[in-house]
């Protein structure tokens, strides 16, 4: 019997480099780009952008246990973006990108607690990442999922995800998928 896939859903600036980061890690069986964190329903882009639905842009990460914990999946957000800026990564500001971790049972809630403490030692500045239970989940429009390998010449592709990529592969925290 094998063990079932679980998810994380996480929030850390831009959704287009939380997937295409997560797709290169072993144990990822997928990554989908949408909206959580807001209080209206069904949101779009255009709502979400202007900060007035009050979503941030997330991705739910799939992954496969026994290959990827969830510490390790962790460990991987601590380690691609800056959990130390309010509502903000590099040039994108907004409550949409803000840093946030969606829990979907209380042992997600409890890694999540204890993963934020000892990522904290790392860092000059006090983490303002929100831990907090999984609201609604939207995905986003289809032009979003898995944009940057769909436009890796795009200027925010080539200016801001392609360095962060090249980054995070000359010293990945978890083992890398293989091609």
């Amino acid at each position: 019997m094998s063990t079932p896939l679980q998810t994380a859903t996480l929030g850390m600036g831009c959704f287009w480099c939380t997937e295409a980061f997560y797709r290169r890690f072993a144990g990822v069986k997928d990554a989908l780009c949408g909206y959580a964190g807001g209080a209206r329903p069904n949101p779009s882009y255009e709502s979400v952008c202007t900060g007035a639905s009050g979503h941030a842009e997330v991705a739910r990460i799939t992954f496969d246990p026994v290959v990827l914990t969830y510490g390790q999946i962790l460990d991987i957000f601590w380690e691609v973006h800056d959990p130390t800026t309010l509502n903000r990564q590099g040039a994108d500001a907004g409550t949409q990108y803000r840093s946030v971790i969606f829990y979907e049972n209380e042992e997600q809630h409890r890694i999540a607690e204890a993963s934020k403490a000892a990522a904290a030692a790392r860092f000059e500045s006090p983490i303002v990442t929100e831990i907090s239970p999984l609201p609604p989940f939207y995905p986003a429009e289809d032009e979003h999922q898995d944009y940057f390998r769909k436009h890796p010449r795009a200027p925010y592709c080539s200016y801001v995800i392609s360095p962060k990529i090249e980054k995070l592969l000359a010293h990945p925290p978890v083992p890398l998928a293989k091609v």
